[in-house]
This record gives structure tokens, C-alpha cells and sequence, in this order.
């Protein structure tokens, strides 16, 4: 039986991340601004304050990917593990208590993302810990 993990899958869940962590930072972002400083009658700050944690560390993810150094693969595993516990749990909190959590990024499990809050720290985690990427994070140089 042939694995579903492949070089090329990998190669592809790499490209898929490069897309979609900068789109849902500015994506979250946008969406928690506005819901914070633009749209009238918010009373509730919680959901957009949960949208802009949701940004910020899908920013921090973005950059983590990026700098191939070992101190990144660790941040980029913080993070991606911390969006994991997120949209799990607001995704479950919002189903039983859909009044407390609100609108946000991760409600429902990201449907109004396509469910893609929820996808991407899967694929984040399996790109970073896909041997191949891994040494490139903790490659040494011997260059100055």
C-alpha cells in the first residue's frame, strides 16, 4: 500500500501553506479590525478579539515558515499547535454555546473559512515535521 505522503504531496501541502496562512492573517485581520473600530452596535468584543489572535498567529506561522532556522520550526510548531487547541475548542464551544463565542474566525470550526482554520495546522504540522523539511530548518551553514 502506497502512502498518501509523497514528496510531491508534501511539496504541494508547502505550496497550499504559502498561499493560505498570508491570506487568512489578512483575511482574520481585516475581519477583526473592522469589527473592532468600524461596525456599529458591537457590544461584544470577544469574537473579534478571537478573530485577531487567530490573525496574529497565522502571521507569526507566515514568518516562522519562511526563516529557515531551528528557533522558526519551533515557533512555527508553537503556533500551529495553539491554532489546533483554538479551532478545536472554539469550534466545540461554539456548537454547545454558540451565544458566548460568537462570530469568529474559528466558530463552527472555520465555515465561514471553508473549514480551512481547521485543515491548516493539520497540513502546517505534517509540512514541518516531513523529514526533508525538517533538515531544512536545522541544516547548519558553514558559511559565514
Amino acid at each position: 500500500m502506497r502512502s498518501l505522503l509523497t514528496p510531491t504531496a508534501v511539496r504541494a501541502i508547502g505550496q497550499i501553506l504559502a498561499v493560505s496562512y498570508p491570506l487568512l492573517a489578512l483575511s482574520a485581520g481585516a475581519r477583526s479590525i473592522y469589527q473592532l473600530f468600524f461596525k456599529p452596535g458591537v457590544t461584544d468584543y470577544f469574537p473579534p478579539t478571537l478573530s485577531a489572535v487567530a490573525a496574529v498567529i497565522y502571521l507569526v506561522a507566515t514568518v516562522a515558515f519562511v526563516i529557515r532556522k531551528p528557533w522558526a520550526w519551533w515557533i512555527s510548531v508553537g503556533a500551529l499547535s495553539f491554532e489546533m487547541v483554538g479551532v478545536l475548542l472554539v469550534g466545540s464551544l461554539s456548537l454547545v454555546m454558540p451565544e458566548v463565542i460568537g462570530r469568529t474566525v474559528w466558530h463552527d470550526f472555520g465555515i465561514d473559512y471553508g473549514f480551512l482554520p481547521l485543515i491548516q495546522p493539520l497540513l502546517g504540522l505534517v509540512w514541518l515535521f516531513w523529514p526533508a523539511n525538517r533538515r531544512l530548518f536545522f541544516a547548519t551553514a558553514t558559511l559565514p
